[in-house]
């Protein structure tokens, strides 16, 4: 009996175990507010990134991926829930009517609630070692949105937004926990932030390599403050501000990017790892002039035109994506959700706005989808912004009239031809009805300006 039931236990733990092997890790890369031609894949000629270029060339490169919102908190929360912001918690920076007050005494910061589903949670469920580094953004001290009450085993990083513009921080949040930054102490700048995330990530991959793992590394490079430890190969360039620091910012994260991948690969993981880089929103382009960050694209952060939304994104899984390929299949953040879970093998809850892109990861050019990816902003002007197959449509308030523009033979987004599309208006107005629910955060009124 005692012999029938160790080898009961033995079969247990080996199917447990052949079932975990065949479950893919999974390491998220977000970059803060890097521009879609910030990197020499896409184009960019004066900035070296010579390690994620090498990733694109081992997997796919997307030219049509999209952020969750185009600034930072929403875009997060859109990640994180697989909800688009007309339903997911925080649809905003700062709410209209309240929220919580945050680490640096600002009012209006939203957490995540109890009730919110994340993909950390779900992954944790079937199994998976979680790990986050860098910038939350979706819940501040003490909250229901921090990430240890959100589906993360273990984090390090800045929980408000405002405190991860400083990169030289006294203190980061280790799980619920300060840790205190001696080398930053009294004004010294010893310990870079970024730096800290990236040995965070090296650990973690280490420790749990024989686990399934879902690794978030949420960089706060290139974001404002402009600092870094040094200027490496730009030292000389007599570019105008700090177009020097944010380049250098750039180049910095991009080796680390490197010893990321280095390390999957060094320790066998690469054929079970799909690796994902984008950032969180479009690029502020700061530096436009110099670096040409957002091309020929309408707008920048902030704004719900394609310089707004529009995000670089790879995807290299050795094996199971295709190398050297360009995808133009427009996706967008809320689709990461989905697509990790499937992957996983767990199934995919029910009402995300997101769909699995697994298809278009694994290479299956599919027709432009029929379905509508949606965006809302409520600072300053409400507005909606939907992309619908070649359509990109932008409304102001509730009841203004819809910009149109056809992304195909319009990319500047230069032309208007509302007018002369009265079917394809009415299309996306009829989708508009009922895209969003109300929020008691972000409250809109039929005369929302």
């Amino acid at each position: 009996m005692f012999r029938s039931l160790l080898m009961a236990g033995w079969i247990l733990v080996l199917v447990t175990s052949t079932r975990a092997a065949e479950r893919p890790n999974f390491v998220l890369i977000m970059a803060d507010d890097l521009a879609v031609h910030d990197l020499g894949c896409y184009g960019q000629k004066l900035i070296r990134t010579p390690q994620i270029d090498r990733l694109a060339s081992e997997g796919t490169r997307f030219t049509q991926v999209y952020a969750g919102a185009s600034v930072c908190a929403p875009s997060r929360s859109v990640l994180m829930t697989g909800l688009h912001t007309g339903h997911t918690r925080v649809r905003g920076n700062h709410s209209r009517t309240g929220g919580i007050i945050g680490e640096t005494g600002e009012q209006g910061r939203v957490p995540l609630r109890d009730e919110d589903l994340t993909i950390a949670e779900v992954l944790k469920q079937s199994g998976y070692a979680t790990g986050i580094a860098g910038k939350w953004g979706l819940g501040e001290p003490g909250s229901t949105g921090i990430p240890n009450r959100q589906g993360f085993d273990n984090w390090l990083g800045y929980l408000n937004q405002d405190k991860a513009a400083n990169y030289f921080p006294d203190a980061l949040w280790k799980n619920q926990e300060q840790l205190k930054l001696p080398g930053n102490a009294d004004g010294k700048q010893q310990q870079y932030s970024h730096d800290l995330f990236t040995e965070f990530a090296l650990n973690f991959i280490q420790q749990h390599k024989s686990d399934p793992f879902f690794l978030y590394v949420a960089y706060t490079i290139p974001h404002v403050d402009h600092q870094v430890p040094d200027l490496g190969p730009y030292a000389a360039q007599t570019w105008p501000g700090k177009a020097r620091e944010y380049a250098a910012m750039i180049t910095r994260m991009d080796a680390d990017v490197g010893r990321i991948a280095t390390l999957v690969d060094k320790l066998g993981l690469a054929d079970n790892t799909l690796i994902l880089f984008c950032s969180d929103n479009g690029g502020p382009a700061p530096f436009q002039d110099v670096f040409q960050s957002n091309g020929q694209l309408r707008g920048h952060k902030g704004q719900l035109y394609e310089g707004g939304l529009r995000i670089p994104t790879l995807a290299r899984w050795p094996g199971h994506i295709p190398s050297g390929r360009v995808s133009s299949t427009p996706w967008y953040l809320a689709d990461i959700f989905p697509t990790l879970v499937e992957l996983s093998g767990s199934p995919i809850p029910a009402k995300l706005d997101g769909v699995s892109v697994l298809p278009t990861l694994q290479g299956k050019e599919l027709p432009i989808s029929d379905r509508f990816l949606y965006w809302e902003q409520t600072s300053n002007k409400f507005q909606q912004a939907v992309r619908w197959k070649t359509w990109k449509a932008i409304r102001t308030g509730l009841r203004g009239p819809v910009e149109l523009y056809d992304l195909a033979q319009d990319p500047t987004e230069s032309k208007n031809i509302a007018k002369s599309q009265p079917q394809v208006v009415l299309a996306v107005e009829d989708f508009l009805k009922s895209a969003r629910t109300d929020s008691a955060e972000w409250p809109i009124s039929d005369s929302a300006d």
